[in-house]
């Protein structure tokens, strides 16, 4: 009895901050090493959406409008989202280096969750273009400016900047002296400060704020755009006026439901086994930042007509 109680009492006193961190992947799923390689396939289609979407934008001067400034600053985010995870999950998986050394595990947890958190401000933003465009068509130029768009984007990378810093940095208050297995793919924060033997309580509310503040409020404010958005259309007398004025808005909706449906099932499910959990989130990780681009390009006209110009322009300079 006194033995145990010298245990608890060393265990409880000793604070031990371990070289690093084994990530452990998946429990059960064969041949693991060809899903990693997929996620791998994915990771290029993504950067090569997302590059060419923003290099439309940049060359493009009409489409420097706030709505674009969102669209450019969702494709930022999209190509950082999917560098910070995917290829670090290739070297931990396929060439075997599942030991992350201690502050490269805090680095990478803490740009993973930023820019994730960072996807759900840039749809918040965008919803509320559209609000703007739609509430208020004939002020929106002046309400909605350049100028006050990317401030409105500079203060959606900051928040979130902020508060996933305050949580990862409580993690290096936790002390490892008994496992350094992590149950996820990456340094994900909740699999890490759970194998603690320090009281992580303040980690576990700082947490839940956090996923409150970065990706619950986000949605409500999204929905809460909506309900104002569809107010307003319906005030429309003309049906086409109304049909047109929606679909600016599908394309969005789009992308809010690619994004938020897989997030929603992973942290409502009470019961969900580790390989479902990482299956769930590495392909809501991964797919979005592809599709983004993709559909944006697909359903939106004046992107559309960009592309046919510059190839246009392509064929009247190999004509000459």
């Amino acid at each position: 009895m006194m033995s145990e109680m010298t245990t608890t009492s060393v265990l409880n006193t000793t604070f031990v901050r371990p070289d690093g961190f084994y990530i452990r992947g998946f429990y059960a799923l064969q041949h693991s090493n060809y899903y990693f390689i997929f996620l791998g396939v994915l990771y290029v289609a993504t950067l090569l959406a997302n590059f060419f979407i923003m290099s439309i934008i940049w060359f493009a001067q009409s489409l420097h409008t706030p709505k674009y400034f969102g669209i450019f600053s969702l494709a930022l985010v999209d190509v950082s989202f999917s560098t910070a995870l995917i290829p670090k999950a290739l070297h931990v998986f396929l060439f075997g280096n599942r030991v992350v050394e201690y502050n490269a595990c805090l680095t990478q947890m803490f740009f993973v969750h930023y820019f994730s958190c960072m996807e759900s401000y840039t749809l918040m933003v965008l919803a509320y273009d559209r609000l703007i465009a739609i509430c208020f068509p004939l002020r929106c130029t002046t309400i909605n400016s350049n100028s006050k768009m990317m401030l409105v984007i500079i203060i959606s990378w900051m928040i979130p900047f902020i508060l996933i810093l305050t949580m990862v940095g409580l993690v290096t208050r936790l002390s490892y002296c008994k496992s350094t297995i992590v149950n996820s793919y990456f340094c994900d924060h909740g699999p890490v400060f759970l194998i603690s033997c320090s009281d992580y309580s303040v980690n576990w509310i700082v947490a839940t704020f956090c996923i409150a503040c970065l990706l619950y409020l986000p949605l409500a404010i999204i929905m809460l755009s909506y309900v104002v958005i569809l107010a307003a259309l319906l005030r429309i007398p003309n049906t086409d006026g109304r049909r047109k004025a929606f679909k600016t808005c599908t394309t969005h909706l789009t992308l809010v439901a690619i994004f938020y449906v897989p997030l929603l099932v992973t942290y409502e499910t009470v019961s969900i086994d580790t390989d479902t959990r990482i299956l769930n989130t590495s392909l809501s990780a991964t797919i979005p930042p592809l599709l983004n681009p993709i559909i944006y390009t697909l359903k939106t006209d004046e992107i559309i007509e960009q592309i046919k110009k510059y190839f246009r322009n392509r064929k009247i300079a190999f004509s000459m």
